[in-house]
């Protein structure tokens, strides 16, 4: 029986790794913390990457965690210590990660191995209710939805720190997207929203390859095309890609990806595995200068800035959000997304 004092959560036991959809009390927020009401949380891979044991949590602290690093919701309780003044019903999305608060490396932009993921490393939004941290929070206007503001940190704004900052594509470069997922698709939609000329996106599912071209890529191809390099040498002509990204993390498409990049060309690790990065190529990835850039996740104000563009039109995720499914069955998202029922982009969890 849910009270006043309890709550549903999706929680993942680290000790059985088994997730289960469970009664637990509702927390209170700590000094500097508030509490959220949860409208919507996404369904993200690495979320069943949690589960299914491939990308455990560096920074756990409890035997259990709540899952889900993509969430939005109103400012429902105030704890003490507040120093931005916000009000109850204020409505926000959550970043999906906080430092430590152990230095300043995030303030002076350093790399921080200290990053704390929500919903992995710490009780996350698949909840009623969920705590953040104020500097965490990010005000959302009326006329975004929930569910939209809540896919912003890690779906897109992965794949936009990626483009802008990591790569930095400018317009009329030519650019790759392998895997066009969840992570993929909005990849598409930001390099088209760049100016990156073409956008040529590789998946081998039919249906992925067709909601790329929807999504503004110029050439959709299948990676097993026996003539595959030769499309991609006639789309960018003769001149390969300048960037290619790998929204899979599938070691294959590393090799194939690096192959096809042009002058200067760079291979930009978006998607996460833990396999081993290799690349065969030869002295001609020498003499072509190619680079490799590690990505991960958003930048604090990738989130900021993608809630402006997409509430001034820029951005439309109304397509992105596949369906809505009750938090209680959760569970059953898990399995629609980790074996593709559906072909989702984005399934939405609400409380």
């Amino acid at each position: 029986m849910i009270t006043m004092d309890t709550m549903l959560a999706g929680r993942f036991h680290l000790d059985t790794q088994k997730f289960v959809v469970e009664e637990v009390p509702v927390p209170a927020p700590g000094p500097g913390e508030v509490l959220i009401e949860v409208k919507a949380a996404g369904v993200c891979l690495s979320d069943v990457h949690l589960i299914d044991g491939t990308l455990p949590p560096l920074f756990a602290t409890s035997d259990a965690v709540t899952v889900g690093h993509e969430v939005s919701g109103v400012i429902h309780t105030l704890g003490p210590g507040l120093k931005r003044g916000l009000t109850v019903g204020t409505r926000v999305t959550l970043e999906a990660g906080q430092s430590c608060e152990q230095c300043d490396d995030c303030a002076r932009r350093r790399p921080c191995t200290q990053v704390r993921t929500r919903g992995i490393d710490y009780d996350g939004g698949w909840a009623q209710y969920t705590i953040a941290r104020e500097d965490t929070l990010i005000p959302i206007p009326g006329n975004l939805p929930f569910d939209q503001a809540a896919i912003i940190p890690d779906a897109v704004s992965t794949p936009y720190a990626a483009i802008v900052a990591t790569a930095g594509v400018r317009p009329a470069q030519s650019v790759g997207v392998w895997g066009v997922g969840g992570v993929g698709a909005h990849n598409v939609r930001v390099a088209r929203l760049v100016g990156a000329a073409p956008i040529i996106a590789v998946d081998p599912l039919p249906g992925a390859r067709e909601r790329a071209l929807a999504f503004g890529a110029d050439i959709a191809l299948d990676p097993a095309a026996d003539d595959f390099a030769d499309q991609v040498s006639a789309a960018t002509a003769g001149r390969g890609l300048d960037f290619a990204f790998d929204c899979a993390g599938v070691p294959a498409v590393r090799e194939q990806a690096a192959a096809v990049l042009g002058l200067n060309g760079a291979l930009i690790l978006v998607g996460i595995t833990p396999k081993p990065l290799t690349i065969s190529e030869g002295l001609t990835f020498n003499y072509m200068r190619k680079q490799v850039r590690g990505h991960y996740g958003g930048f604090p104000e990738s989130v900021s800035e993608l809630v402006r563009l997409v509430s001034n039109g820029r951005l439309d995720l109304a397509p992105s959000i596949t369906d809505h499914i009750p938090l209680a069955d959760a569970a059953e998202a898990i399995h629609r997304l980790e074996h593709k029922i559906g072909d989702p982009i984005r399934l939405i969890l609400v409380p």
